[in-house]
């Protein structure tokens, strides 16, 4: 197996895992993050949970949707939550954010604790079966999963470029669609700019 380097984003490690991070925080991402947000139907009491959750921009983003509610951040890589943790100190501090180092194939989270789940930019690393059952095993009753991913697998070049990184698959819509309603989720909405190839699913478990 191919070793992961520190800079990889399956696993930001050490310095330049931290300097990742940061430039994942902001450009394209932000629009990325903002765009697929706004296909949720969130409460402002909502209790989230955003896996893989990175640097945390898209955690002050989840934040600032739920003023009543809580934020979770799980994510496998140690950088990564301290990053999240570092990005969002003042809602930690207050007790509406945690960050927690865990694996989406076992999120750390008894069943039904969540409202809402996300996915930004990072089903491309997952055991795709195992962590969808274990998204729906932590949302709760009428609870929403959005996946939110930059590439959708319409281009070539991306695709080839993803063969050669270890460990990622880009999933395309009908692929992610499928493994979704193989996991027991019913499709809400699929959205679609085909042009820069950005998908966002958002799903609810049956």
């Amino acid at each position: 197996m191919l070793e992961v380097p520190a800079g990889h984003p399956e696993k930001p490690q050490g310095e330049d895992g931290f300097k990742l991070l940061e430039r994942m925080n902001g450009g394209s991402h932000e629009e990325l993050g903002l765009w697929g947000i706004s296909f949720l139907p969130i409460a402002d009491t909502d209790r989230v949970l955003d896996v893989g959750c990175g640097g945390g921009a898209n955690i002050k983003r989840l934040l600032a949707r739920v003023p009543r509610g809580h934020v979770t951040g799980v994510d496998y890589s140690a950088v990564s939550v301290q990053a999240s943790s570092d990005h969002n100190a003042e809602a930690v501090e207050a007790g509406r954010c945690d960050v927690l180092e865990g694996n989406a194939s076992a999120l750390p989270f008894p069943d039904s604790s969540f409202d809402i789940v996300t996915a930004f930019e990072t089903t491309y690393y997952w055991d795709l079966p195992v962590a969808l059952r274990e998204v729906a095993r932590v949302l709760k009753p009428g609870g929403h999963f959005l996946v939110c991913n930059e590439d959708d697998g319409g281009d070539p070049e991306i695709l080839d470029l993803s063969t050669r990184i270890p460990g990622m698959v880009i999933h395309t819509p009908d692929a992610l669609r499928d493994a979704l309603v193989e996991a027991n989720f019913t499709i809400e909405s699929i959205e679609r700019i085909p042009e820069k190839g950005h998908l966002a699913i958002v799903a609810q478990p049956k």
